[in-house]
């Protein structure tokens, strides 16, 4: 796989939220390192301390950014320990995240290469260890790391070993078993919609597509326009994954469903 060639872009996705510093220190070491980076927010609204939806937004986002961006994701609940720091190589584009199943799903991709950072060599990298907080690595450590590789100035082979292969995600994939797609909820919006982690593909060779999710069953819609206000209903959404949906109204709350939930999709 040919060296990526940085971009100057970086995008951040956390579980840090928005109340307090924590955002804008990292934002702070990045521009300090690369003032010319453009830094783009991602989310920082996953689910605290579940780095799978972490890795299921970043890994249906990353190609809508230009090829050598840099990707830091920072869901983090084993930050302090012995934990490992990897950075995926993949499609163009360098993820760099913990070790903690979130880049599992990157690093599936085809012709992916991944390095395990070792951490003796952060002091080339201008990072005093002994100054490193043991509860905050976004911006003691991901921040000047994601900085000098989209400053291009380091390259991820600079940062420790290739390895075969990382932790596997917390979720599983979904399953196809005697025509029905079993899934999960991997992630609820901001307008209470069921967000599965079954991909549109898995719907190819099913006929006539219904989604059952909380005791009830769904006819797929095209958008949520298509029914009544307050009806409730399956799509593939923009990122091209079924979720159920209520219109106008908050399908979370009212099937009393959230991240975890089984979805399953059913031939008729």
């Amino acid at each position: 796989m040919p060296a990526v060639v940085p971009s100057g872009v970086i995008t951040l996705t956390t579980d840090f939220g928005h109340k307090g510093p924590f955002v804008a220190t990292i934002r702070g070491v990045l521009l300090s390192r690369f003032r010319d980076a453009h830094v783009i927010d991602l989310t920082h609204e996953t689910s605290v301390h579940f780095p799978a939806e972490a890795g299921f937004w970043l890994k249906r986002s990353y190609r809508y950014f230009p090829v050598g961006t840099v990707h830091i994701a920072v869901v983090d609940p084993g930050v302090g320990t012995q934990r490992d720091i990897v950075v995926v190589e993949a499609d163009g584009h360098v993820f760099l995240a913990p070790d903690n199943g979130l880049l599992a799903p990157i690093a599936q991709t085809a012709g992916a290469r991944v390095h395990r950072l070792d951490v003796a060599r952060l002091p080339r990298f201008g990072i005093d260890l002994a100054r490193v907080s043991a509860t905050f690595h976004g911006r003691d450590v991901f921040a000047p790391l994601g900085a000098e590789l989209a400053a291009g100035r380091i390259v991820p082979s600079d940062l420790g070993p290739c390895v075969p292969t990382v932790v596997p995600s917390w979720v599983d994939e979904p399953q196809v078993i005697e025509g029905q797609i079993r899934g999960v909820v991997i992630a609820v919006d901001h307008f209470g919609n069921l967000i599965s982690n079954i991909d549109e593909g898995l719907l190819d060779g099913i006929a006539a597509p219904r989604v059952r999710a909380g005791g009830q069953t769904f006819a797929l819609r095209r958008t949520y326009g298509d029914v009544r206000p307050g009806d409730y209903l399956a799509l593939v959404n923009s990122f091209g994954v079924v979720e159920v949906a209520r219109a106008e109204q908050s399908a979370a709350d009212g099937l009393g469903l959230e991240r975890g939930a089984p979805i399953v999709v059913l031939d008729r």
